[in-house]
């Protein structure tokens, strides 16, 4: 952690929702002033996409069936720990891009599946905005968790995360059903013992439970809407969190712990308004009177 150069860390599966809460933190960026350079989670893969299903097809030769994007070896979460490092001592470090699909690859030259050269950071940044699948990862190697200055959690419901990845998948990558469901089944081992673990040392979480049955995923026809659904924000320490004011300007939510707020899904955005500013305000300002 780095009092002069912090690092907010989004962390979160496939499909469960961190973009969202990426273009909320956008938004805070831009009203209060701060300068965020920014790193992809996708940008830290160790392989582009024709060097991934290679990667795949001799994991499956030797009889692991689920080497996949979730897994730690597939990453390169040493690097990424030495760009968090760097970044907190000095505020510099580098990163590059991932490219989805054409749309990406007019913007960044490249071809899709490929990786962008690596760059430097925007220099003279407030802070290092993380937002991807590790970013609070510990593997023996590394332990990613230690140089976060806030380390925000996306976690819906497990159903709830496949539908949503079902659709995006489907519709924006046009992806095949069976392909989908294979990746899921391929990814279950890494999901459950190196992604799951991080929501143990994040500071926040956010995890969005529908209201409406979810209970086969892979006939769902539309994705929950906020309106359908409840959003539970559990604080690591709630030292120093006012729940009575959030209670009071959230309407609709409750106290469900003593950690943990409930709220409407629709009042999301301005809970994490309300929520997240206060702490960036803290960061850039004890990073401004320590420079």
């Amino acid at each position: 952690m780095s009092t002069r150069h912090p690092i907010i860390v989004v962390t979160g599966s496939s499909g469960a929702g961190t973009t969202t809460v990426k273009n909320t933190f956008e938004q805070i960026f831009r009203r209060e002033g701060v300068t965020a350079a920014t790193i992809e989670g996708d940008a830290f893969h160790r392989y582009d996409r024709a060097g991934m299903k290679v990667a795949i097809a001799e994991a499956e030769a030797s009889g692991n069936h689920h080497f996949s994007h979730f897994t730690a070896e597939a990453n390169l979460l040493d690097e990424l720990g030495e760009v968090f490092a760097e970044f907190g001592e000095s505020g510099k470090g580098r990163t590059r891009h991932y490219v989805h699909d054409e749309r990406e690859a007019e913007l960044y030259g490249a071809a899709p599946g490929t990786f962008t050269d690596w760059e430097p950071l925007p220099a003279d940044c407030d802070l290092l905005f993380y937002e991807g699948l590790h970013g609070a990862a510990k593997t023996e190697t590394v332990d990613l968790s230690q140089y976060g200055d806030l380390k925000i959690g996306v976690v819906p419901v497990v159903n709830l995360e496949w539908i949503q990845k079902l659709h995006r998948d489907r519709n924006a990558r046009h992806h095949s059903e069976e392909a989908i469901t294979e990746t899921i089944l391929r990814r279950m081992p890494d999901y459950i013992h190196t992604i799951t673990p991080q929501f143990s040392r994040t500071d926040i979480n956010f995890q969005r439970v529908p209201m409406v049955d979810t209970s086969n995923p892979f006939i769902a026809r539309t994705i929950p809407t906020p309106d359908e659904s409840m959003v539970i924000i559990r604080f690591r320490d709630p030292h120093g969190i006012d729940f009575p004011y959030l209670v009071t300007m959230i309407h609709g939510s409750f106290m469900s712990r003593a950690n943990s707020i409930v709220i409407p899904g629709g009042k999301l955005d301005i809970a994490m308004q309300l929520i997240l500013t206060p702490f960036i305000r803290r960061l850039i300002e004890n990073a401004r009177r320590s420079r």
